[in-house]
């Protein structure tokens, strides 16, 4: 059955290859969003079948009047860690208090999913993911990372890839206690690798220090790309460091974080094809500088945004809010930061089928209750989302 949406004030498909007409007026960058003003969409099962202005609409079986709301794609979220038990309220009170903030942290939440069961952890992820897609998230990843044992490890992914197919395993999240680094970089690539990769798809290092040093995320890497798994890096999140230069001389597909960055990190990233995906939230969360996205576009760098929602260090499932945080304190236009939460995050997770709306591409889009996208921006921590449709059927509301 085909449906077409009509009564679209203005229609970002990112579909920079349209022929279409579109707008090319607004804040510098607008282009890349390939924004159709009056538009409509078509709908066929789970796809787009066709974008365009609405008086040259074709005829569907059903008619849905969007009333002149802005219609975005999804945002694709490509750095979430959603697998955990437990509540680290208080660590977020001391912080915001003086306490800094360090990757130690993450042991307490081990612990509390060490002793969650199953059903707790995927009713945990269900009402987040529930939550993320209510705010216009349509596609996600995963990590796991919260386990650190070889069973903990492999369940946390096998729950997490009931809600999606980009699952991470990051094993490699922090040394729990009672061992030695060198002993549980042997069970990582070893025993837990084993154990984890059915249920991945990537493999994910915390190359930091307080976590796994350079040499150490080198070869955890190379154990999963041996096992069939893409790489990606957590990397200068709380300093600098050499691992925004790993992920870029391993042509990983992206790193995330790069709060710290060196003259040479950002030339490392120019010359390469790896996304920086930045995460605001974490700098929200933890009063650190936020990174210079201004810095890295000048340089040519691909840049994603994505939530990192997770206990410790950004326990927000809010795209809108990574957007306003990234046009306020990053230094993004409004175009950039909606194209890094959409088109970018799904680059960042190597899918052509999302993040952009355009015939053969899945139908997942988002009504904005607001005239344009700018809003997402201009009004932060308002509720604009008034409907979001994922493969091709609305979602939110429920129906």
């Amino acid at each position: 059955m085909s449906i077409v949406i009509v009564g679209i004030g203005e229609l970002t498909t990112n579909d920079a290859s349209a022929s279409v007409p579109r707008s090319h007026d607004g804040p510098i960058g607008e282009d890349r969003l390939a924004i159709i003003r009056d538009a409509a969409v078509v709908i066929e099962g789970s796809t787009v079948a066709w974008v365009g202005p609405a008086a040259s609409a074709p005829a569907a079986d059903t008619a849905y009047d969007a009333g002149g709301r802005a219609v975005i794609p999804g945002y694709v979220d490509s750095h979430s860690h959603l697998v955990f038990a437990g509540d680290r309220g208080p660590e977020f009170a001391a912080r915001m208090t003086g306490e800094p903030y360090s990757a130690g942290g993450i042991r307490t939440t081990v612990a509390a999913t060490r002793a969650a069961t199953d059903e707790q952890l995927m009713a945990r992820v269900a009402r987040l993911v529930a939550e993320m897609r209510a705010q216009g998230t349509t596609s996600l990843e995963i990590k796991s990372g919260y386990g650190l044992t070889v069973h903990d490890e492999a369940r946390s992914l096998a729950v997490a890839r009931h809600f999606t197919e980009d699952t991470t395993f990051l094993g490699a999240h922090v040394v729990p206690t009672g061992t030695t680094p060198e002993d549980y970089v042997d069970l990582v690539t070893g025993p837990m690798l084993s154990a984890a990769a059915p249920h991945a798809r990537w493999i994910d290092v915390f190359c930091e220090d307080g976590a796994f040093d350079v040499d150490q995320g080198r070869a955890i890497l190379a154990a999963g790309a041996d096992n069939g798994l893409r790489g990606r890096l957590h990397a200068n999140q709380l300093t600098f460091g050499g691992g925004v230069r790993l992920a870029a001389e391993l042509g990983l597909t992206a790193v995330d974080h790069c709060t710290y960055l060196a003259d040479a990190d950002v030339g490392a990233l120019a010359d390469s094809a790896t996304i920086a995906t930045l995460l605001p939230g974490v700098e929200f969360s933890t009063r650190q500088p936020y990174p210079d996205a201004r810095r890295l576009f000048d340089a040519g760098v691909r840049v994603a945004l994505a939530s990192d929602c997770n206990p410790g260090s950004s326990f927000t499932s809010s795209m809108a809010l990574c957007i306003a945080l990234a046009v306020r304190e990053m230094g993004m236009s409004p175009a950039e930061a909606l194209h890094a939460a959409t088109a970018m995050g799904a680059a960042a997770l190597e899918r052509e089928d999302v993040g952009v709306l355009a015939p053969g591409k899945r139908a997942d889009l988002v009504l904005l209750d607001a005239p344009s996208y700018l809003h997402l921006a201009y009004r932060p921590g308002v509720p604009l989302v008034a409907g979001v449709w994922q493969s091709g059927r609305p979602v939110h509301p429920a129906t």
